[in-house]
Parts: structure tokens; C-alpha cells; sequence
């Protein structure tokens, strides 16, 4: 479960975005919607392949982001 604690001298609006903040990365929000209707085997499969390209592209993307790109 996330918590949030008020800090001292913190508005409720700043502990209201930090809590929005724990949520959006946790990735509940997701799971949920994930959860609330049926998806196939199938569909599981295609997302999760999906998912590991993409994993694959951003680690691909980062180990050369420091190296020069020729032709552009």
C-alpha cells in the first residue's frame, strides 16, 4: 500500500502530487486496468513480447548514447 506523510509546513497539494508521484511509478495504476477485464493468452504473449523489444531498444539506445553518430 502507498503512503504518503504530510510533511510540516507542506500543502496538501504538494503531498497530493507526491502521492500521485509513488503511484504513477509503481506502476499500480496499470496493474489495474491490467486486471480489470480478461485478456487473452495470446494478447499476454504479443504485450509482453512487446515489452522485452522495447526493454531491448532503451538498453540498446543507452549503452551508445555517448558515441557519435555518423550520417546525421
Amino acid at each position: 500500500m502507498i503512503q504518503v506523510k504530510v510533511r510540516p509546513n507542506e500543502s496538501l497539494e504538494e503531498a497530493l502530487r507526491r502521492f500521485r508521484r509513488k503511484v504513477r511509478k509503481s506502476g499500480l495504476m496499470q496493474q489495474i486496468r491490467r486486471l480489470g477485464s480478461y485478456e487473452k493468452p495470446s494478447d499476454e504473449r504479443r504485450r509482453k513480447e512487446r515489452l522485452a523489444r522495447k526493454r531491448c531498444r532503451q538498453a540498446a539506445a543507452e549503452s551508445t548514447a555517448g558515441a557519435p553518430r555518423h550520417g546525421l
